[in-house]
């Protein structure tokens, strides 16, 4: 493979009459892609040549010769000469390694370290619709990738699988059971019955605080409703494993929010510890707004049922123990950026 270093390395030897193999240890790869796609810092000859920085670079760049075919051109740069490899001449010489070599990229960079993606992620008793698809080729993209480069990657299924839905679900299914047959089609069946029991409780109130009471039992194990949203979770991961075997997608851990729910408590005796945890309209919120943050934490409702974010810290707080990893990753959606911010600064209080 042409290597570019050692093209430019050869040409500033050439302009300063100086050995090439020690110029190419100094050639730089700039943090920054519009600085170029090499540097080399001139700093480095000061002593050698007894002038500044940014004269030796000036002087290099009138005297460089270089080959257009494969660098584009030179800039300088604050002492730096900042070199633009040919697109064109890049591409060709990376396929034709890439044709030459079956495991093009792969390294062992990352030997010995975890790394946690949290993806996909849809909601059980919903369809798998196309921001889950979304999350679930970059998610798989991204857990390959590592994998190619020797990270012992851990894929993580995150399930919608709790919250005050399935409470929703649960009445939804005990007013009208008998209107439906969730083995047929159960995906529909079950967005059917969440649609119908959503507008009521959007009526009525007093539905929506059964659907609330509901979940509050699921929390405590109350076995009819446990019974039910098993059901509905089995029903739902058959359908969903079909999409998977399609994108030829693979999960370590189906760990939804429902497999933290009886590690929550420790987060919150943790939080309330850090003297953080403060009350407001019956419900156990942290004020973010020294953090630059106006919308504060949810932690427990006021009727005691906790939420998303609670489950989001006794997830990481779990993993970080679990997996002991170097890196963690989550692929969601853009709207999740406030709920992110809030989880990830909460999380340092643990």
């Amino acid at each position: 493979m042409l290597d570019f270093k050692k093209v430019i390395a050869d040409s500033i030897a050439n302009a300063v009459e100086l050995n090439s193999d020690e110029l190419y240890s100094f050639i730089e790869i700039p943090k920054d892609s519009e600085n170029g796609d090499y540097a080399f810092p001139c700093f480095k000859l000061a002593k050698e040549l007894r002038k500044s920085p940014m004269v030796i670079a000036e002087e290099i760049k009138e005297k460089i010769e270089l080959n257009s075919e494969i660098i584009e051109k030179v800039d300088v740069v604050s002492g730096y000469l900042n070199f633009f490899v040919n697109k064109s001449k890049l591409a060709q010489v990376v396929i034709e390694e890439i044709q030459q070599n079956n495991e093009y990229g792969k390294s062992d960079i990352g030997n010995g370290k975890n790394i946690v993606i949290d993806y996909s992620a849809p909601n059980i008793a919903k369809p798998f619709h196309i921001g889950h698809l979304r999350s679930t080729v970059i998610g798989g993209a991204l857990y390959k990738i590592y994998k190619y480069l020797g990270y012992n990657t851990i894929g993580i299924n995150h399930l919608g699988d709790y919250g005050t839905q399935f409470g929703k679900m649960i009445e939804g299914y005990t007013m009208w059971k008998d209107e439906y047959n969730l083995e047929g089609n159960p995906i529909e069946q079950m967005m059917d019955i969440y649609v119908r029991i959503n507008n009521l409780c959007k009526e009525d109130e007093n539905v929506l605080e059964k659907c609330r009471n509901n979940f509050k039992k699921l929390e405590d194990g109350d076995p009819y409703c446990v019974e039910l949203w098993e059901k509905f979770k089995e029903l739902s991961l058959k359908e969903f494993e079909k999409v998977y075997e399609l994108l030829d997608c693979h999960f370590d851990s189906w760990n939804g929010e429902a497999f933290y729910s009886d590690k929550m408590p420790e987060v919150i005796d943790i939080l309330e510890k850090s003297g953080k945890l403060q009350e407001s309209q019956g419900a156990k919120i942290i004020d973010l707004e020294d953090k630059g943050i106006n919308t504060p934490i949810i932690i427990k409702k006021s009727n005691d049922s906790t939420t998303y974010a609670t489950r989001d810290l006794a997830a990481i707080l779990y993993r970080a123990r679990t997996y002991d990893f170097d890196k963690a990753l989550y692929v969601t959606s853009y709207e999740q950026v406030l709920h992110f911010k809030q989880v990830f600064e909460t999380e340092k209080l643990l």
